[in-house]
């Protein structure tokens, strides 16, 4: 049979965003499909999320009593895990992407061909509650950054978000001047003053060091037999 013969196996790529639902326990996957349009859809790397939507002219109002996880772009829908009590009642959210860019920077030797592409990849969203339930529109509208419910795209899971809040008043403090610390790649979320805002070089030149540290360490780690160094 010559190479373009139809009986040669055409090689299996393992694609990275693809979902098996095999290994789900059987009764999570459920046997109907959803009318997409009365939930809010939610697009992450590694599947779609949905999340009822009651009718509302803001259309920022959440359900989480009735929830779906896809692989992305298929109505293979099953119910997501879910990791910490959910609200009983409907209650208003911003929504907050958490992911990475990858970019292909454009050809050094041929600078008219086009342009590099950005790919995003989420791997998280916040959903993060309004205080008090206000409209977006209200003059007295805030998030309430205590409470924010953590979607995982990997997990295909949704928790509640742990906050440690250090922001001076407790809970009566006025929180306009709430600033939400989020590290530890979505894991680690504080509250702290506005004031305590780092400038983004500082942000950046801590970064750095720490990786510098850890690399640092790797490599003395091969020329010692003990874990932590005191090397300054």
């Amino acid at each position: 049979m010559s190479g373009s013969g139809g009986d040669e196996d055409i090689e299996m790529v393992q694609s990275k965003s693809f979902v098996s639902t095999q290994g789900w326990d059987s009764e999570m996957v459920v046997d109907y499909r959803i009318n997409e349009e009365e939930f809010h859809k939610i697009s992450l790397f590694d599947c779609d999320f949905f999340i009822r939507k009651p009718p509302d002219p803001d259309s920022d109002v959440y359900d989480f009593r009735e929830m779906y996880v896809t692989p992305p772009d298929t109505d293979v829908y099953a119910i997501p895990k879910v990791l910490a009590p959910m609200p009983q009642k409907y209650i208003r959210c911003a929504k907050s992407d958490y992911g990475c860019y990858n970019v292909t920077e454009p050809p050094i030797d041929a600078p008219r061909d086009p342009l590099y592409k950005t790919e995003r990849q989420i791997q998280k969203v916040f959903l993060t509650k309004h205080y008090k339930n206000r409209r977006l529109g209200d003059p007295e509208f805030v998030l309430d950054f205590e409470e924010i419910y953590v979607i995982d795209s990997k997990t295909k899971s949704i928790t509640r978000a742990k906050v440690l809040v250090t922001a001076p008043g407790g809970r009566n403090r006025d929180r306009k001047s709430d600033l939400l610390v989020i590290r530890d790649n979505g894991n680690s979320f504080k509250i702290t003053h506005a004031s305590e805002r780092d400038d983004p070089t500082t942000v950046i030149e801590r970064e750095e060091w720490v990786k510098t540290r850890q690399d640092m360490e790797r490599h003395l780690r091969k020329l010692r037999d003990f874990s932590i160094s005191n090397w300054f």
